[in-house]
């Protein structure tokens, strides 16, 4: 979030989100093909071969090594351009309640 400017942080989440899902049903498909197309017979039922999981972890790894890169890629604002938080109010600025006589 510190690569946005702070007044699109909601929008950058919600592109994150977004990607993130479009990239779960992606990967979930890419990696149910290929092990549906990469099967073995175990008494004339078709099992997912040793070879299907091998080729889906390599996708996998292919796909972790290009999000380090991306991910190194992201620009970075420098500390001192980072907003701290406002203090909070102590109990001496709270303001008074009277009690109400009957």
């Amino acid at each position: 979030m510190s690569a946005v400017p702070r007044s699109e942080t909601a929008s950058a989440n919600s592109f994150n989100a977004l990607m993130r899902s479009i990239g779960t049903s992606f990967a979930a498909a890419v990696i149910g093909l290929v092990l549906a197309r990469m099967t073995t017979d175990f008494d004339d039922f078709p099992l997912a071969s040793r070879d299907g999981f091998r080729v889906a972890m390599l996708i996998g790894c292919g796909v972790g090594l290009a999000a380090a890169v991306v991910a190194v890629l992201v620009p970075v604002r420098p500390a001192t351009a980072l907003v701290q938080p406002a203090a909070t109010s102590g109990p001496a600025d709270a303001p008074e309640v009277s009690e109400a006589k009957a």
